[in-house]
């Protein structure tokens, strides 16, 4: 049976764990979560394993009050420590960082925190003011106590990733950013912790957003508009699905040129409510260029 990792609770006991981890030419590879972990963290935690080689790994388990807005339930946001330890042992992870929220604050909501800029105020900030500053807030906070060499987001929040990576750039933060690809059910589905919310009639409608994607992926050989048509009709074909946004951005979220030039890359992105489950996701569209089978 694979070794559990060892569960750190303080900053202290962090701090000693990781430094005494830390050894010559070998780098500390991170993963923060907020738990309710499923096997698309795991394929996180394999990068990181893959950047670091034999360093040591740390995954943090944080539940952040600071990105849940007045209309999100903080209370209801599932917690399964147990199982958690049991998937980072599954995936080799050394070190477990699950603190109290006066452990990563400890004097209450900071006052001191990362303004976001203006990349926060489309899509996701649009329909989740002050998210992003939560996000990138306790971000840094976490790689000041983890002092991490490489941390590891997955692409499926692609719009954090994009912060995240910009945040590092603008601070100067000695940390090596990598994406890793979304990681989905055989249906297509795109794995996350609020999948569980779904009962089977609505796990069955979610299916939509990956159609979707892949729906406007396949069109965007023909442009965007054609992209953002295909997409426009798999939604009507879709009931039960509340759309929040769909749109075909350039790779850094921008809008794309008005005549971009074959094989420009962008991103295809989609955020809806099935039920009371708010769900995203998202995929890179090739324009102009037939897409691969």
């Amino acid at each position: 049976m694979t070794d559990r990792p060892i569960l750190a609770g303080t900053r202290e006991e962090l701090a000693d764990l990781v430094a005494s981890r830390r050894g010559p030419g070998r780098r500390v590879g991170f993963v923060p979560t907020m738990g309710a972990l499923h096997d698309g963290h795991g394929s996180l935690m394999r990068v990181a394993r893959e950047a670091v080689v034999d360093g040591p790994v740390v995954v943090s388990i944080f539940v952040n009050p600071l990105q849940f807005g007045p209309q999100e339930d903080l209370s209801r946001y599932p917690r399964t420590l147990e199982a958690d330890l049991e998937l980072c042992a599954k995936e080799g992870v050394d070190v477990v960082f699950a603190p109290s929220v006066e452990q990563v604050y400890p004097g209450g909501e900071p006052q001191v925190t990362v303004e976001p800029g203006p990349l926060a105020e489309i899509l996701e900030g649009a329909s989740r003011p002050g998210h992003f500053r939560g996000v990138l807030t306790v971000v840094a906070k976490l790689f000041g106590l983890v002092q991490p060499d490489v941390a590891i987001f997955g692409e499926k929040d692609y719009q954090q990733l994009a912060l995240i990576r910009r945040m590092v750039t603008d601070l100067c933060l000695p940390v090596e950013i990598i994406g890793a690809e979304t990681q989905r059910e055989s249906d297509g589905l795109a794995m996350s912790s609020r999948n569980r919310y779904l009962d089977p009639e609505q796990r069955l409608t979610a299916t939509a957003l990956s159609r979707t994607l892949r729906a406007a992926q396949a069109a965007a050989c023909h442009g965007e508009q054609a992209s953002l048509s295909a997409a426009r009709a798999e939604l009507r074909e879709s009931p039960g699905v509340d759309l929040d946004y769909f749109v075909v951005t350039d790779a850094d979220l921008g809008p794309l040129p008005a005549d971009p030039p074959p094989g420009t890359v962008g991103r295809a992105l989609i955020a809806a409510k099935v039920g009371t489950t708010r769900l995203i996701d998202n995929l890179p569209v090739v324009l102009g260029v037939p897409a691969q089978r």
